[in-house]
């Protein structure tokens, strides 16, 4: 990890310190490096480290930043792990050609490993990019939010953590059953993550999770939850019943959220509410899904870190 940080420095260096300082804002802050820890985790599986695994470890960072960046505008997010987002500090305009600067030099570093990984590379892009798009225009009339919902997690987040898990293997030349192995958990992983992030955004306390709890409610986020009750309630309507828990906390949910007292008291509810027993369900069968993915894999500590991985999104819930 410690070559991947100077990877990243190296990254996002420039002539010019104030556009160094804003590639590098996001960075100096901080973050799980779950991406790249995957990358080279994964990288376990074949040969080992070498150094195509810690640029492509690098890249799936540099990616991840560079959404990030634009996440924040689209959100008018004020922060970002715990410093001011990007946008706040240096202006809209610079945050977004940051994020595509980081992007560019991504594509830089992908250059030098090869035709193969650029495809996937821009295959993973393209998926970020339009589960983006989903996420932000809903699902049709004819389509159901929840599967909706998880295809765009699939998405955002998966796509990213599963291609993460597959350079990782594929560069250090691990078999290529094992490659696909391991990008299957990846995506199964991505899901069962952005699902617990979904829970916990109900149910972390704010010293915890560094957020007041039901900030994603409060701006207007859609999670899973909150589909598990829109969808009870649409299924109280349909057979007739215009009175019922489900019912009222859709409509609250729709309401203003602005004072702490009524976002406080509406967590209260859907913490009472079947709806966050089943999105924990949801989250540990994808956890569980991911952990069946490595059932071929020969036993190795690799293997075994692989699955604490899933098994630590289960033990978030509890």
């Amino acid at each position: 990890m410690a070559q991947v940080e100077a990877r990243l420095t190296r990254a996002t260096a420039s002539r010019e310190p104030w556009v160094e300082d804003a590639a590098a804002h996001l960075l100096r802050a901080g973050g799980k490096r779950f991406r790249p820890l995957l990358t080279l985790l994964a990288a376990q599986l074949g040969g080992g480290l070498n150094q195509l695994v810690i640029d492509a470890a690098a890249v799936v960072e540099l990616t991840h930043l560079a959404s990030l960046y634009h996440d924040d505008v689209m959100d008018d997010a004020p922060t970002r792990r715990g410093s001011p987002s990007a946008h706040q500090v240096y202006g809209t305009t610079v945050a977004i050609l940051t994020g595509d600067l980081l992007f560019a030099r991504a594509s830089q570093i992908v250059a030098g490993l090869g035709t193969e990984v650029a495809r996937i590379q821009a295959e993973t892009f393209e998926l970020l990019c339009l589960g983006q798009i989903h996420e932000t225009t809903g699902p049709r009339d004819d389509q159901d939010p929840i599967e909706t919902h998880l295809e765009v997690l699939a998405d955002k987040t998966g796509a990213l953590i599963a291609t993460s898990a597959r350079l990782g293997a594929m560069l250090a030349d691990a078999p290529p059953d094992q490659v696909e192995a391991v990008a299957a958990y990846g995506l199964a992983v991505g899901v069962a993550f952005q699902l617990t992030d979904d829970i916990i955004d109900l149910t972390s306390p704010a010293e915890v999770s560094g957020k007041t709890p039901g900030t994603d409610l409060r701006e207007g986020v859609r999670t899973m939850p909150q589909l598990l009750i829109e969808a009870a309630a649409a299924r109280d309507l349909a057979a007739g019943i215009t009175s019922s828990d489900d019912i009222a906390l859709a409509e609250a949910m729709r309401g203003d959220l602005s004072s702490d007292a009524a976002l406080a008291g509406l967590v209260r509810r859907i913490q009472a509410n079947p709806a966050l027993d089943q999105a924990r369900a949801m989250a540990r069968t994808w956890a569980e899904r991911a952990t069946a993915e490595l059932a071929g894999l020969p036993s190795s500590p690799a293997k075994q870190a692989l699955v604490e991985v899933a098994d630590l999104f289960v033990r978030r819930l509890a």
